[in-house]
């Protein structure tokens, strides 16, 4: 299918979106840190969330709005994850309030998000007080603002948006912000995602295409090997796109799907890309597994080893940590039948064939990573299922960051 990108795509692209942003003081910085996009009528929602046991009372919060399939807005803040306080709930749910109160709504048709550091708590003042201006904001033009607000650590903002046409010949566009540095090693969602689309498709349906392309896309990156207590991935669907209903697994449901997990992935490499300190991005191709499990298990595998990280970053082809990343991924290999071939925009060369060194030496090829994005190939010779993840190198500034650590 073929797709096109739109020039500073986001959010409020698709039809029906406003959104708008400001800064209410949660962050130290006094940078914007609060968001809000809007649906102009009830939206069909889904959301996945972090499946981490220490989980933000916002979470636990949106959850339980999503749970209905509906929604008008999303309100996401940074600055302060409202995890592990004991007013966290209440916060939560005074965000709601106080959110639908200034749109005329109820509170259950409100999807909070809350990033930033743990254990403090969140103020509800700052936010009621930001929120009149934030609802006056509001407009089609707002949605890289909200990219901007929701940051912490991130370098750039991050916003796609994208059409296609659907078999039956209308255009159906679908947008997104999303944030993320660090802290990413997803078991779901991860990070923020908020996706919009003007598609008209049932509650189950989107809930079944949001988690198929968040599995291909965000929970295959890996920064740093921690899975954050605020992961959420949300989508609203406005149906505003003229375009008949999707309500069955049939062709136009494909094509929805098949574009929203390309919106997912591209987002996925911006977020692995601006990983915490990183300087550049790593993507790890497995071909040839005995099972897409197995291969996507690999991957992971590999893009998380910091070895395999903190060698990219010295522009070293160390082949023997690639492989021991495979060994000990857990499933099944046969080292004599791997192969591994380092690749990018400058040129590729095979440093493993069947388990063995080729005889390139690290020297001869360190060109290839001076061109970014660095892509790993391992074929398994297993069978015919493949799997692709996303990292990045490991610097000394991710572990200067971390140890500054303030928003």
């Amino acid at each position: 299918m073929t797709y096109e990108w739109l020039p500073h795509g986001s959010v409020t692209d698709p039809k029906g979106f406003t959104a708008a942003a400001a800064a209410a003081g949660i962050k130290v910085s006094g940078a914007p840190d609060l968001a809000l996009i809007l649906c102009e009528k009830t939206a069909t929602a889904a959301a996945v969330f972090t499946k981490n046991r220490v989980e933000s009372d916002t979470v636990t919060v949106c959850r339980r709005h999503a749970a209905d399939g509906s929604a008008r807005a999303f309100i996401d803040n940074s600055g302060n994850a409202n995890c592990c306080t004991p007013d966290g709930l209440a916060v939560a749910e005074g965000i709601c309030a106080a959110t639908a109160a200034a749109l005329g709504l109820a509170p259950q048709d409100v999807l909070p998000a809350s990033t930033g550091i743990i254990g403090e708590s969140l103020p509800l003042a700052p936010i009621e007080k930001a929120l009149p201006t934030l609802v006056a904001n509001l407009s089609a033009s707002g949605g890289i603002a909200c990219a901007e607000a929701i940051m912490t650590t991130d370098t750039v903002p991050k916003h796609r948006a994208l059409t296609y046409t659907g078999p039956d010949g209308a255009t159906i566009t679908l947008g997104a912000i999303a944030k993320g540095s660090g802290m990413i090693h997803p078991n779901m969602g991860t990070m923020h995602a908020l996706i919009t689309t003007d598609a008209t498709i049932t509650a189950p349906l989107l809930k079944k295409a949001l988690c198929a392309a968040v599995d291909d896309s965000f929970n295959m990156i890996s920064i740093d090997g921690d899975t954050s207590t605020n992961d959420t991935v949300a989508i609203m669907a406005s149906g505003l796109a003229k375009a008949p209903a999707i309500a069955l697994e049939n062709e136009a449901y494909r094509a929805f799907a098949e574009a929203l997990k390309t919106l997912c992935i591209a987002l996925a490499k911006d977020i692995a890309a601006d990983g915490e300190g990183a300087s550049q991005l790593l993507i790890c191709q497995v071909l040839d597994a005995a099972s897409t499990a197995d291969a996507r298990q690999v991957a992971k595998s590999v893009i998380s080893s910091s070895l395999v990280k903190t060698a990219i970053y010295g522009g070293d082809a160390n082949w023997g940590r690639i492989i021991c990343a495979c060994g000990y991924a857990g499933v099944p290999i046969d080292p004599a039948k791997i192969d591994i071939t380092v690749k990018s925009g400058a040129g590729f060369a095979t440093v493993c064939e069947k388990g063995r060194a080729t005889g390139i030496s690290r020297r001869e090829i360190n060109y290839i990573f001076k061109q970014p994005p660095l892509t790993l190939e391992i074929k398994l010779g297993q069978g015919k299922a493949e799997a692709e993840a996303y990292g990045c190198d490991l610097t000394e500034r991710y572990v200067a960051i971390n140890a500054e650590y303030e928003v």
